[in-house]
């Protein structure tokens, strides 16, 4: 479409020409001027018609490249291993998925347009006018134009490096906005707002001033393009003027020629928007490659078991530390669990715990030793088929800013009421529920902010719980209650998961009690291992625990009492 709207905008400059030379001539009559705007009109409704399909087409395939690559950005994250968002920020992620695709979208969309109108139009015009006019005239008044070609190429390769730190500067901002509104209460508690409105500040002046710099390149295209056709036009003037007194063109011609000249502005522009949408969407480009270019750390063997595990665990670690780090932080631990039973662990902050609950969920490898499932490496497994047979509730409660019978339904949206709300009484979380104005109807709030801690925990144990998982973790997730809802869920679990295995990580030693083993963790390795019975006989780390709970227990309640 747009090479043919190249060829019919050569019409009016040629008719124009023509019906200069027939009034100079006094040769022109009213059914050729009749015929010549019959032309004109046709050639413009065509036109018209034209621009409006290449506009459709070209813009429409850039919007859907976009989305592709958005889609495609989206799953490679989804892909990525904890490892990955470890050492990226979340703010920088977002600004790659929106941002940096915009710009590679508009170098799709005008980028494509840019380049076919400049080359082909530039090119027919050029042709036209050396070879219907003038050629002597037409390379006179290209003379300027590989000034042009070096000046917008050079602004071309300025243009990219700034723009990339433009990004960059944006990224950061990006991160820092998000960050800020996740934060905001702890912000506001500690009275920290105007700093944090000053880091705010900082950083949206750098975007300015890297844009700004920016900005000072892009603005040298047009101002050179305009003065190098200025030179054009002056020479065309200066020598058509001469052509004609020679006889070697007529007045029409010239202005049919200075008509084509003015049509090559826009080509002329357009090649200069060409350097500046290609050198910010290469720039953009890169970027987003650098993403694609991580390869997922946690990838499936071939021909890996394509079913659920269902069975004995086994785990024996000898050696693992995470991915950069110098320090192991875990080392000689083993244990073996029989489907049905429950794990406890137990451990001062740092020992380990959640680290053998990661390498449960294949969330890092590289460890010395073997983890087996059902009597396979759980490595030989699907890692989706794995993570189907896993219910995980994590330290961080994370809550999605939806209702809560949606964050409790999130494994498995096609779920009825009865079974929603039977998980939320086996996690002792249906009577807050109904007390709530909107009962299981009611907003969370982003990350679950409308309500406590305690409510957090029991709503993501209720979601978990709903899967009727194989094997359930539940990294010291009943920390936010009191001990009467903790034993009521712990009794709930024990009645209702006899036949399925459990692992607790605990800082109070009530919520492991009554687990078929007990391991005590420290600096990463185990110190004792036993039945609650077997270690308060052996009197050691986990005694002295228990014992020191049993005081603090005690003295609360005591203090209660008195008060």
């Amino acid at each position: 479409m747009l090479i043919f709207v190249a060829f019919l905008a050569l019409i009016p400059p040629k008719i124009i020409g023509l019906v200069i030379d027939g009034v100079t001539d006094n040769t022109l009559t009213s059914e050729q001027l009749t015929r010549w705007l019959i032309i004109l009109v046709i050639a413009g409704i065509i036109m018209y018609v034209a621009r409006y399909f290449w506009r459709v087409m070209i813009f429409g395939s850039a919007v859907y490249l976009a989305r592709t690559l958005r889609e495609q950005l989206f799953v490679h994250f989804t892909k990525m291993s904890s490892s990955f968002y470890q050492k990226r920020r979340v703010g920088d992620l977002m600004a790659h998925a929106t941002n940096d695709i915009n710009a590679v979208q508009q170098t799709a969309g005008m980028g494509v347009l840019t380049l076919v109108d400049s080359l082909v139009t530039g090119t027919v015009v050029i042709l036209t006018m050396g070879f219907t006019i003038s050629w002597k005239l037409t390379i006179i008044a290209l003379i300027p134009l590989p000034i042009m070609i070096l000046l917008t190429s050079y602004y071309g390769r300025l243009l990219r490096d700034r723009f990339r730190y433009a990004q960059e500067a944006f990224s950061d901002l990006n991160d820092k906005t998000q960050e800020s509104i996740s934060g905001i209460e702890v912000i506001k508690t500690f009275g920290q707002q105007k700093q944090d409105i000053e880091d705010f500040t900082n950083l949206s002046t750098k975007v300015v001033e890297k844009n700004m710099r920016v900005a000072r390149v892009d603005a040298l295209f047009d101002p050179t393009i305009s003065g190098i056709f200025a030179v054009s036009y002056i020479l065309s003037f200066v020598f058509g003027t001469r052509f004609i007194i020679d006889g070697q063109m007529t007045i029409g011609d010239l202005v049919a020629f200075s008509t084509y000249l003015a049509a090559l502005i826009w080509p002329m522009l357009a090649f200069g928007f060409l350097f500046n949408i290609v050198e910010r969407g290469s720039a953009s480009y890169t970027r987003i490659q650098q993403l694609f270019d991580v390869e997922p750390e946690i990838v499936d063997v071939p021909n890996a078991i394509d079913e659920r595990p269902v069975g004995d665990l086994h785990f024996d670690v000898k050696q693992f530390r995470y991915p950069g780090a110098e320090e192991t932080t875990l080392h000689d631990v083993s244990f073996e669990l029989k489907r049905g039973e429950t794990l406890g662990i137990v451990g001062k902050t740092g020992s380990g715990k959640t680290t053998i609950l990661k390498l449960l969920m294949r969330e890092f490898e590289g460890y010395e030793g073997t983890i087996t499932y059902a009597g396979h490496s759980i490595d030989a497994y699907r890692q989706q088929r794995l993570l189907e047979s896993i219910g995980y509730v994590p330290q961080d409660h994370f809550l999605f800013s939806t209702t809560i019978r949606d964050n409790i339904a999130f494994t498995n949206p096609a779920t009825n009421v009865e079974q929603i709300e039977q998980a939320a009484k086996l996690a002792f979380i249906h009577e807050d529920i109904l007390r709530l104005t909107e009962g299981y109807d009611t907003l969370v709030g982003e990350r679950g902010v409308s309500l406590s801690g305690g409510q957090k925990q029991r709503v993501s144990i209720a979601r978990a719980l709903l899967m009727d998982p194989e094997l359930l973790l539940l990294d010291d997730s009943l920390s936010a209650v009191d001990a009467r809802t903790e034993e009521a869920i712990l009794t709930n679990l024990r009645k209702t998961r006899q036949d399925k295995t459990n692992i607790i990580t605990s800082h109070r030693l009530s919520a492991i009690q009554h687990a078929h083993q007990i391991i005590v963790l420290d600096e990463g390795t185990i110190i004792e291992k036993g039945t609650h019975e077997q270690l308060m006989d052996q009197r050691g780390h986990y005694y002295d625990m228990y014992m020191l709970q049993q005081l603090e227990q005690s003295v609360e309640q005591g203090g209660g009492s008195h008060e």
